[in-house]
């Protein structure tokens, strides 16, 4: 009896000793969950996420993502404006868009591609071969974005006047179906479309947007995030940087990867890869002073709302990570 009653206080002071240690577990894990940072990322299919997935860049996060899927670039902005999310990526016009507006983000790193993947392009059998042969026709683009810009920079620089030429705005589905039925002559836009038209549907560049367009995609954070969750914002453009510069090595890979998420075709993906040599970008002088520049075009052309000081526009403090 005595054996079993020293036993059972034993058990008892072990049990509690062990309920302790739980509780201490528990209580630790429970203070480490409450101050793991979560980065509310948008993305559109075959993007972001996607694309450091399969360049091993995601492995061993210091924070957790949360990522949101979007349709277009264009309900990101509106995401981040809301305060719905963290961190996305969009086009530099559009980005200046909506910063004109108000909205509280900065752009913090980005991509640049070739300009010359922004075009205008016309169907296999139509007359016109230049920018010159424009004046008098009907060109299709988006609205407030590149293809209204690529449009107007062309017909400036072939001295055609914008009333000398028919707007028609419509989105990159839409204009390539008024394309091909020849309600429209021309269609400015961008890849992957071009290297869908070009290959698929034998239509042809007849400008494009070199010494034109920045073509800048903006890794894009609204203010809150950058002033409470800057180490996993810097953290996050560092791995999306690597992954760029993997995906430039592995193109193959990339654009087939990229095509089983979007069903789009493989070739036609590897080609727009190719010819865009995507690369990260770091936020600086020379950046801000080549998007100062089709800020101020844009402004001229109606597109944006007012003159903008791009300096203000982008947080050039982690310039560190775009350059690693």
């Amino acid at each position: 009896m005595r054996t079993g009653s020293h036993a059972r206080p034993a058990g008892r002071r072990l049990a509690a000793v062990l309920l302790a240690a739980a509780v201490t577990v528990a209580s630790a894990a429970a203070s480490l969950a409450a101050d793991t940072v979560v980065l509310r990322v948008g993305d559109q299919k075959g993007g972001n996420r996607s694309l450091l997935e399969i360049a091993g860049a995601a492995k061993d996060l210091p924070y957790r993502i949360e990522w949101s899927e979007f349709p277009a670039a264009a309900p990101i902005l509106e995401a981040l404006n809301a305060g719905a999310l963290d961190v996305g990526y969009t086009g530099d016009l559009s980005f200046l868009t909506v910063y004109a507006a108000g909205a509280p983000i900065k752009a913090i790193g980005g991509t640049k591609s070739d300009p010359r993947t922004q075009a205008i392009l016309v169907r296999a059998d139509s007359p016109i071969r230049s920018a010159a042969d424009l004046k008098g026709k009907r060109l299709a683009g988006t609205r407030g974005g590149w293809g209204q810009f690529l449009i107007r920079a062309t017909l400036e620089k072939a001295g055609i006047a914008p009333s000398e030429a028919i707007f028609a705005p419509l989105n990159p589905v839409d204009a390539k179906v008024a394309l091909m039925a020849g309600s429209v002559d021309a269609w400015a836009v961008w890849e992957p479309y071009v290297s869908f038209a070009t290959l698929k549907d034998k239509a042809r560049p007849i400008a494009d947007g070199a010494d034109l367009t920045p073509t800048i995609t903006f890794i894009v954070a609204s203010d809150s995030a950058i002033a409470t969750k800057r180490a996993a914002l810097q953290d996050f453009l560092l791995r999306l940087n690597k992954a760029r510069l993997w995906s430039l090595d592995h193109l193959d890979a990339y654009a087939r990867n990229t095509a089983e998420l979007t069903k789009l075709p493989e070739d036609v993906l590897r080609a727009a890869y190719t010819a865009q040599r995507t690369s990260p970008v770091a936020i600086d002088d020379a950046v801000v002073k080549e998007v100062q520049e089709a800020s101020d075009r844009a402004t001229r052309y109606g597109i944006l709302s007012k003159t903008l000081d791009v300096g203000r526009a982008v947080d050039r403090s982690f310039t560190a990570a775009a350059s690693n």
